[in-house]
């Protein structure tokens, strides 16, 4: 296990922090369709905050690697499941563990495979991919057989997921331009 830097402590705090407020407010946040323009058959309110946990994840890796990422990932998965267990039904709150813990996982590693590559390439396509499975996973552990229109929410969550990922390629290269170090292997 890797420990981590002082000088990075301080963003791994934040990082967990992150992560813990960006999946509970997606587990309440997924209870309650979107309402405006006639989308409740499509989105719920979750889809707009639970893209940021990838962005959290691959601005971690980036930052201080992927051993680090894995222990955000870790510390948001035990806090949050908890906290969403209060918070939201237990179904959800299951659901939602075992997606984020799988699509989490899967990021940091597809990223960290990806990483020396052009700047983009590791943060688009490993949040593209887990942002599948992560979808696929959730919806169908959440709300199959619920009568609710959790194909619709799957499909919509997916395209809103689909969207934050390619919206949120500006402030990650702002992040490096920021930041100037050297990669974390």
């Amino acid at each position: 296990m890797t420990v981590i830097a002082r000088a990075d402590r301080g963003f791994f705090g934040f990082a967990i922090v992150a992560m813990v407020a960006v999946v509970v407010a997606s587990n309440i946040l997924v209870q309650y369709p979107f309402e405006p323009f006639g989308l409740a058959d499509w989105l719920t309110w979750g889809a707009f905050t639970y893209p940021l946990a990838f962005f959290v994840t691959d601005l971690t890796n980036r930052q201080i690697g992927a051993g680090a990422a894995r222990r955000v990932v870790y510390a948001g998965f035990l806090v949050a499941v908890l906290l969403s267990a209060l918070l939201s039904e237990p179904r959800i709150a299951a659901a939602s563990g075992l997606a984020f813990l799988v699509g989490q996982l899967l990021d940091v590693t597809i990223f960290n495979s990806l990483r020396r590559q052009v700047w983009w390439r590791a943060p688009l396509v490993s949040s593209a991919l887990a942002s599948i499975v992560d979808t696929v996973i959730f919806f169908t552990a959440a709300f199959a057989f619920s009568g609710l229109p959790w194909i619709g929410w799957a499909a919509g969550d997916l395209a809103v997921k689909f969207i934050f990922t390619v919206g949120l390629l500006a402030p990650f290269r702002l992040f490096i331009a920021f930041t100037r170090r050297p990669q974390a292997a």
